[in-house]
This record gives structure tokens, sequence and C-alpha cells, in this order.
């Protein structure tokens, strides 16, 4: 049984996508394509806007090369198949971190072996991602944040804020940040929303660590970083500070 494996096929010539779409329905009936795309720019757009497992890419297109695509997204975390007639760029794509080079005409121990290839690597993926979520929910003191080496576990206390880079998620600490493959609204469904208040659509803030709040509509981090509020939840953000500020005054009374 496989997972839920999320594929997009990017290639400029239609053909070619329904003969690697009839391929991969023969080799894996139960891997679906959701998503093809002949323009490799509405390629580029959907894939900053949505996650994706698995990208069968075609080397030679109009414009851009698919190696030149790929550099475009230099902290990717979907495999990459290439699909293409030229033998020549598989350097390349080695070091782009490639799962697998096919070469047309298709053959269908090459495609199938670079499939399974990437099904293990995502396998893998999806486990560890599960093992964090895991954490986050048994030890909510500690935050799981997956990215391309692993897992990397934070105390909540220390993260400032978690800011949305396309699809990924940069979460920042004092000392570093770490860019994460779980995208913002992945990681609002496990923190404390005691602690962690989303002000911004690209921006969720830890309460803890604001120095500043201007009326202008922006927050100041610790790390003196300004982060704009939404405009519908400046009265919300506002109320939040005079909430915690009641709440400290009758702690020192005591």
């Amino acid at each position: 049984m496989l997972p839920d494996i999320r594929c997009v096929i990017i290639d400029d010539e239609p053909k070619a996508i329904e003969l690697l779409k009839e391929r991969i329905k023969i080799l894996f009936p139960s891997l679906l394509v959701e998503h093809t795309f002949t323009d490799w720019k509405k390629g580029i757009e959907f894939l900053r806007a949505n996650s994706a497992d698995l990208l069968f890419l075609d080397v030679s297109m109009p414009q851009k090369s698919g190696i030149d695509f790929l550099r475009l997204f230099p902290d990717f975390t979907f495999q990459v198949i290439f699909i293409t007639a030229h033998s020549e760029f598989a350097l390349h794509a080695i070091k782009l971190s490639a799962i697998g080079y096919v070469l047309k005409p298709i053959d269908d121990f090459e495609l199938s072996f670079a499939i399974n290839k990437a099904l293990s690597k995502i396998k893998d993926i999806k486990e560890v991602e599960t093992s964090a979520n895991n954490a986050n929910v048994s030890n909510p003191l500690k935050i799981g944040i997956p990215n391309v080496k692993g897992v990397d576990y934070l105390n909540a206390s220390e993260i400032l804020y978690f800011e949305s880079v396309n699809k990924y998620t940069k979460v920042v600490t004092k000392q570093n940040s770490i860019v994460s493959s779980y995208n913002l609204g992945e990681f609002k469904k496990i923190i404390d929303p005691e602690i962690f208040f989303q002000v911004h659509r690209s921006y969720i803030i830890n309460l803890q660590h604001i120095k500043r709040y201007e009326s202008s509509g922006m927050v100041i981090m610790e790390d003196n970083m300004q982060i704009p509020v939404s405009k519908n939840i400046r009265a919300d953000i506002v109320g939040i500070f005079n909430k915690i500020s009641r709440t400290a005054g009758l702690r020192n009374k005591d």
C-alpha cells in the first residue's frame, strides 16, 4: 500500500506527459499523477505554493532547462526524477541530488528502479515527520522541526517566530534559524496557542519574545526583527498584550 504521494510532471511536450503517465499507471497503479505542466513558469508557481513529494522533470525545455529549473529550489524536499533524451546532463542532475535520471525512450526497468528509490526515500521522510508530530503531541514543551537532515527538537520557549518562505518555514531562535519542510499551516496545528500567535499570513510569533508593539502595526522581536501585524487582528494583539499585563500585575501582587 503506497502512502499518499503527491506527484507532478513538468515537460513541454504534451505527448511525452501522456506517455509517462501511461507507463506510471501500468507500473505503479496506485501512484496518481495529480498535476502536469507544459509551461515551466506555471510549474514553478505551483511548486512554490504547494507541497509535492515526487517531481518528474524534463531536461530540455524552451527558455529554461530542467537543471536550471531545479536550481531555483535550493532547499527542495521533493524527490526528482529527470526524464530526458539527453544523457550529457546526468552529472548535473546528481550534483543537484536528483533521485533518478531516466532516458527517453523510457525503459520500464529504469523507470521502475528510479520510482522505487524515490518511494523508499519519501517513506523515510514521512516516517520522520510522523515521529516529529508524535513528539510534539507527547511533549508540548519541545517542537520537532523536520528538515532535509532529519528532525531538530527545540524547546518551545527558544523559538522567537516562524516565518513562511515559499512552501517552507524558517524557524528562528536567538542563536540560529532552521529551514523546515513543514509549511506554516502545519506548524500552526502543533504549537501551543497560549504561547504562539499568528500575526500575519507569513508569521507566527512567540508572545514571550516580543520587545515592542508599534501603533503603525508592527511588532519588534527580541532579535530586532520587525514583523507586520495584519490590520484585521491588530485589536486582538493589543488585547492579548493587555491580558498579559493584567496577569503579570496580579502575579506581582501575590
